[in-house]
């Protein structure tokens, strides 16, 4: 497991997608007010980016862009169809104002 650090919760405007690379890995991290959530930025229907869609705040998910499934930012699990699978998710920590994420 690694520790990557992705910043502070004032690089990131709340409820927009914001992609991030990360070691092999490309990331969409969302902010909503205080809480930051990571999840793998790809469609688990199809291969396409989840930065490309939009924030449900009021459910805390995700929409990809391309078909309209609806993803859990909190676990990654879909929501809606057409997607089955869940995606990736990260667990984020607060470590004296920088944002790291736990990368296996």
């Amino acid at each position: 497991m690694t520790l990557c650090d992705i910043g502070t919760l004032d690089d990131y405007e709340s409820a927009v997608p914001r992609q991030v690379r990360i070691l092999d890995r490309v990331l969409v991290v969302v902010r909503i007010e205080n809480d930051v959530y990571v999840l793998d930025d790809r469609c688990s229907h199809e291969d396409f980016s989840l930065t490309e869609g939009e924030v449900n705040v009021e459910h805390c998910e995700i929409e990809c862009a391309r078909h309209g499934a609806m993803f859990s930012l909190k676990d990654g699990a879909p929501m809606s169809l057409p997607a089955t699978r869940p995606v990736g998710h990260y667990d984020v920590r607060d470590v004296d104002g920088r944002l790291e994420v736990l990368v296996p």
